[in-house]
């Protein structure tokens, strides 16, 4: 069935990979940009393009409006460089600004546009990837609860996530928790910063992080549109993984040396809180839900296949 998909965010590093392959299954997609100069970029991955601003509810209810989509996906972040400047995980309250805005102003936005509307669907991106509650075990399911990090330079960003998650799910719709992104565009500060040997491995190592390439989280997204998924998933690949198995890889990939080792001390005063949490108790995801209700297949299925073929 042909549907009109409305894609908020269609200029991101997912949303260029997603617009894409909606259109080769035969939707008529409207992606949207915030700059009228990457509007020949939508116009090229073969969807509609306009100009709309994720934190005006006017812009956002236009936009809606003029393309009468069957269903809104919201894929708005603001952690590119020209949105939050260069990435900054010690005031990670301060760096996340502009996303935590669009995840709770502008969901609400997409939201009242869809109920005002008549749109019956609505996706969104949501994140798994070191942010499973801190007890049990290192892998979670959609059933166990994301940690709120309170108290932490952390909490504002997992609040509006859960804000996501609620808001969403009160309208019926998807939720899409996309683990670590990497593939095209995704990675590219990371990489810098591994092949300098400034990317280091906390204490042990021990925290996980989940992974997916971009391609298939798009593919996970094309199947939620179609088939009018609701609920939420995890959407990351078969190997959740330690920090101290994961970053070594990268940096063979990338022809770095090994990562530099930093006790948990150094690593707090230098970087913060947040990121030794991330790097020695960061929990991994199961994608045991997704491949069993949405019949994903994933094209990549271990880190270790995608970093080696996208780097090498």
């Amino acid at each position: 069935m042909v549907m009109r998909v409305f894609v908020a965010g269609g200029t991101g590093v997912l949303g260029r990979r997603l617009v894409p392959q909606l259109v080769a299954r035969g939707h008529q997609v409207t992606a949207t940009t915030t700059s009228a100069a990457k509007l020949g970029l939508v116009e090229r991955l073969g969807g509609e393009a306009v100009v709309m601003d994720g934190l005006d509810a006017v812009s956002v209810g236009e936009a809606v409006a003029a393309a009468r989509p069957d269903v809104i996906v919201h894929q708005m972040t603001g952690i590119s460089m020209a949105h939050a400047g260069k990435p900054d995980l010690k005031h990670f309250d301060r760096w996340s600004v502009p996303t935590v805005r669009l995840r709770t102003e502008g969901t609400d936005h997409l939201l009242a546009a869809a109920e005002a509307t008549g749109v019956a669907h609505f996706v969104a991106q949501g994140y798994a990837n070191w942010n499973g509650i801190r007890e049990g075990g290192w892998v979670k399911t959609e059933e166990d609860a994301l940690d709120l990090h309170e108290g932490t330079a952390a909490y504002t960003a997992m609040a509006a996530l859960r804000h996501v998650e609620d808001a969403v799910l009160k309208a019926d719709g998807a939720v899409m928790r996309y683990g670590a992104f990497y593939g095209p565009g995704a990675t590219d500060d990371q990489l810098v910063l591994v092949r300098k040997r400034q990317f280091p491995l906390v204490g042990d190592g021990t925290g996980y992080a989940s992974w997916v390439h971009l391609d298939d989280a798009a593919s996970a997204t094309v199947l939620a549109v179609e088939q009018k998924t609701r609920g939420v998933f995890n959407i990351v690949d078969d190997e959740p993984a330690p920090e101290s198995e994961w970053l070594p890889w990268l940096a063979a990939c990338a022809g770095a040396k090994p990562p530099m080792r930093v006790p948990r001390w150094l690593a707090r005063l230098l970087a913060g809180d947040v990121v030794v949490t991330m790097m020695t108790e960061g929990r991994g995801f199961s994608n045991a839900k997704a491949k069993r209700e949405l019949g994903w297949e994933l094209r990549y299925p271990s880190w270790r296949q995608g970093f080696k073929e996208g780097l090498s």
